[in-house]
C-alpha cells in the first residue's frame, strides 16, 4: 500500500511538473515573439508653485493625486510620477519621463504648474560616501 501511494504522489509530482515546465515554456514563447523596445527615461526634479500647498488637506492632496494619475494614464508609459514633497508654498514633484515637453504636457493636462523643470543627473546619499 505504501509503494502504491508512493507511486501516486511521484506521478502526481510529475505530472504537476510537467503542466509547469509546459506553462513557462509556452510563456517564454510568448514573451519572446514580441518585440519590444525600451524607452529612455531620465528623471526630473518638477517645482511646483502652489500659495498653501503646504496647507492642504490630505482630501485634497488625493485629489491633486488622483487627476495627475489619470493624466498619467492617458499618456501612456513614456513618462511616470515617482513621489513628490510638498512644502509651504511649493511642491517638488521626481518624475521619469523620455523628455521635458512630456513634463510640461502632463502639467498642462493635469491644470497645475511647472515652474522649473530640471533633469536629474546623479543621486548621492550617505551611502555615496563609502
Amino acid at each position: 500500500m505504501k509503494i502504491l501511494i508512493n507511486h501516486c504522489n511521484l506521478l502526481i509530482a510529475i505530472m504537476l511538473f510537467t503542466g509547469y515546465a509546459a506553462i513557462a515554456q509556452k510563456a517564454n514563447v510568448t514573451n519572446n515573439s514580441k518585440t519590444t523596445t525600451a524607452i529612455e527615461m531620465k528623471t526630473y526634479l518638477i517645482e511646483r508653485e502652489i500659495p498653501g500647498a503646504g496647507k492642504l488637506t490630505a482630501d485634497q492632496l488625493k485629489g491633486i493625486s488622483q487627476t495627475s494619475c489619470n493624466v498619467l494614464k492617458e499618456m501612456g508609459p513614456r513618462i511616470q510620477w515617482i513621489h513628490s514633497y510638498v512644502t509651504g508654498n511649493k511642491i517638488y514633484c521626481i518624475y521619469k519621463a523620455e523628455n521635458e515637453e512630456l513634463i510640461r504636457e502632463h502639467a498642462k493636462k493635469g491644470g497645475f504648474p511647472a515652474n522649473s523643470i530640471i533633469e536629474i543627473s546623479s543621486v548621492i546619499s550617505p551611502a555615496t560616501a563609502d
